[in-house]
């Protein structure tokens, strides 16, 4: 059980692409954390572009065509993201790298502005912190037997990359974000 610290506010954020491209969204997750505490979670499936998929992210994540056939696009889905970022403009990801470029392709793709925004990788703290065999997020959330939802589905990545987080920061004996500056960057 994490204990409340207060002004530790962050939004972990997952998602998960139709095809190798990265402005390809088709699921969006997100959870919040106020005061060190996981407050909600959400998740959306968006319509990619064309509702095009590959067969391989398919397999990964189980999504198909017809279950983002009436989803709202990516601008209707990040407008609503927004709005948590209005709040709590801080963003944690597993794999960061991975989900910012996701965000900035997206961005780019539809013509939106970048807001100004804060990253965190918890892959990046992960390695700095521990020296197990896998970083992997399921793998990390075993060993600290976070609860697990099902693995890339962006909703329940996000939590878990939430609670990871949040374990990374006790660990390393850290209370603010600013002395995470080192794993993250501007989006």
């Amino acid at each position: 059980m994490h204990t409340q610290i207060k002004g530790l506010d962050f939004i972990a954020i997952d998602f998960e692409t139709a095809t190798s491209r990265r402005a390809s969204i088709c699921e969006a997750g997100i959870s919040l954390v106020k005061d060190g505490m996981v407050r909600d979670t959400r998740s959306w499936l968006v319509q990619p572009e064309g509702n095009e998929y590959s067969y391989w992210n398919i397999q990964i994540h189980g999504i198909h065509p017809e279950d983002t056939a009436q989803a709202p696009t990516f601008p209707e889905v990040w407008a609503e993201i927004m709005h948590y970022l209005d709040e709590v403009p801080v963003l944690v990801a597993h794999n960061a790298s991975f989900d910012i470029s996701c965000i900035r392709h997206s961005l780019a793709h539809y013509g939106l502005p970048t807001p100004d925004v804060d990253y965190y990788c918890s892959l990046r703290a992960a390695r700095n912190l521990y020296d197990f065999p896998s970083n992997k997020l399921g793998d990390l959330c075993s060993q600290f037997q976070i609860p697990e939802g099902t693995h890339h589905r962006a909703g329940d990545d996000a939590e878990m990359c939430a609670r990871l987080f949040l374990r990374e920061i006790k660990d390393a004996g850290w209370c603010a974000l600013e002395d995470m500056k080192r794993f993250g960057g501007k989006l």
